[in-house]
């Protein structure tokens, strides 16, 4: 072949394979299961799946997407626990599963110490969220309505939300009629159906306020909400807690560093490649992709697990 021709093959070759670079040389010794501990067809369970998609797409690595839901993501992580820590078996869930739900639970093998944290994938955008056209659509509102006896259903998804709406409740003087609803398209559908007045949401609320459908009145989080800059921080308002977290993969305990550090590499090469649909769902519907890895990730994972802690026993005394 022709010396000048010769660098144009192989950058054509290059541009071929699979993108598996940033995953360093380990790859999986099998197909790797996809626990999804999100119900199916939500927009997590999507994610999830784009992501997947996006893996094989680029590392070429067979992933088999399956649903593992309920209590909290504690079910994913009891059977994670059972699946070999050779990189062929991760799972996404969130944050809040290996610390306040694996702390409340107190199952010595459902902790955050017996697990490899991959990969986070987004932040909550975690909002109170309120119909829009509603009598609850300011905060200003909430307070006067409780002000004047009025009872406020507060629609939450998990025991953490209601622990930490409970608290809510209690420094800004309120008694909050807390209703358990199913993830935060029930609290959505609550809304809708006018079951409850406001909720937490964590970030599937985005287009339905975007459209103007409805509001946050606050946010949840240490940070102003993307689409509701103005709103307050439910700490302006007098909450000792946030409710903030990410959603994550992890994968059984003592995972080798290397497949640890593929593996994290691939989602993250994957969220913040703009050319995959993961990566345009998360923009649209999760705020962008957050994603920490490694050390840094273990680092924040004992940071929420420290406020978790405190939230139960701060909940448990009150």
């Amino acid at each position: 072949m022709d010396n000048f021709l010769k660098p144009l093959a192989l950058a054509a070759a290059l541009a071929l394979a699979p993108a598996a670079s940033n995953a360093g040389d380990w790859a999986p010794p099998g197909p790797i299961t996809m626990m999804i501990g999100f119900a199916a067809g939500g927009g997590a369970d999507t994610q999830a799946r784009l992501i997947a998609q996006g893996i094989e797409a680029k590392y070429g690595w067979k992933i088999l997407p399956q649903q593992v839901t309920g209590n909290s993501g504690l079910s994913l992580a009891a059977e994670l626990a059972k699946a070999p820590a050779d990189g062929t078996a991760i799972g996404m869930v969130v944050s809040e599963s290996l610390t306040y739900s694996a702390l409340a639970a107190g199952d010595p093998n459902l902790q955050l110490d017996k697990f490899t944290p991959l990969a986070t994938t987004a932040s909550f955008e975690l909002g109170l969220v309120a119909m829009a056209d509603g009598a609850f659509n300011s905060w200003d509102r909430v307070a006067e309505a409780a002000k004047a006896g009025t009872p406020i259903r507060f629609g939450i998804a998990s025991d953490r939300q209601a622990d930490v709406a409970y608290l809510f409740g209690k420094s800004a003087g309120i008694d909050f009629n807390i209703v358990p609803v199913k993830g935060g398209a029930g609290v959505m559908n609550g809304l809708r159906g006018g079951d409850i007045d406001i909720g937490w949401v964590a970030g599937a609320q985005s287009k339905a306020v975007q459209q103007g459908e409805m509001v946050n009145i606050a946010s949840g989080i240490p940070a102003k909400l993307k689409d509701s800059p103005d709103a307050p921080t439910i700490t302006d308002l007098g909450s000792t807690f946030y409710l903030d977290g990410y959603f994550m993969f992890i994968a059984p305990g003592n995972l080798d560093p290397a497949a640890r550090e593929a593996l994290g590499a691939a989602i993250n090469d994957v969220l913040n490649d703009p050319a995959t649909e993961a990566h345009a769902l998360v923009a649209k519907g999760f705020g962008g992709a957050d994603v920490i890895t490694g050390e840094a990730l273990d680092t924040k994972m004992k940071t929420l697990l420290d406020n978790a802690a405190e939230l139960l026993e701060k909940a448990s005394a009150n």
